[in-house]
């Protein structure tokens, strides 16, 4: 799976660009924290079996996030967020979860996430590739479904995934293997790692001189 460095670089990057005139420290460094919390569930995982990419892996929970924020913004007569963190909290709060959303969907796109758990319990891996073939036409694999498709993986009583606290399928062996925790698995992903982290010092560093000079 893409390591939590990736996706923290990913949602700094979101957080850049769609943080506008409330991008700060603390902002930015709330829309990194929600895109790394989900991983968490892989300690979770060392008790319940099945759940890592599944109790925070799932577009369930983000969807009521936003739908709780609309609700609370346009719908009530007085709205909590708006009246405690004003226009800053409901820029940061739709941002931060928008960068979970990435974050939940980047994994299914490598190598699966159980993306309607509770609602409806199948882990779907999304990788594949996209062709535009001249004799085929566009061709891709991303979803295969079906009796013979690869795309359903299965559901949280036969899917495992070995992260560096559980290195292998079956969380319940105690031998003393080695745990590794990845930083990069890819050039891609140190590439997006560097260019994630420099371009919000650079964007804070940016910020900062603008208020020292105003």
């Amino acid at each position: 799976m893409p390591p939590t460095t990736v996706h923290v670089a990913i949602a700094a990057l979101i957080g850049a660009a769609l943080l506008g005139k409330h991008f700060g420290l603390k902002s930015i460094v709330i829309v990194v924290l929600a895109a790394a919390v989900i991983d968490l569930d892989t300690i979770v995982d060392i008790w319940y079996p099945g759940l890592h990419r599944a109790l925070f892996h799932n577009l369930v929970f983000p969807a009521i996030a936003l739908a709780v924020l609309a609700w609370d913004v346009h719908l009530r007569e007085e709205s909590f967020v708006l009246n405690r963190w004003g226009e800053w909290g409901v820029r940061v709060w739709w941002v931060a979860t928008l960068g979970v959303i990435v974050h939940i969907l980047h994994d299914a796109f490598y190598n699966g996430a159980n993306l309607f758990w509770p609602l409806h319990d199948q882990f779907y891996d999304l990788d594949g590739d996209l062709w535009l073939s001249n004799q085929e036409g566009i061709d891709q694999s991303f979803v295969d479904l079906g009796e013979d498709g690869d795309t359903e993986r299965g559901t949280t009583e036969d899917v495992q995934y070995g992260t560096g606290v559980s290195p292998t399928d079956d969380p319940g062996i105690e031998e003393d293997i080695e745990r590794r925790f990845p930083l990069a698995e890819t050039g891609e992903h140190l590439f997006l790692t560097v260019v994630g982290y420099t371009v919000v010092a650079i964007k804070l560093w940016q910020v900062r001189r603008d208020r020292d000079d105003g």
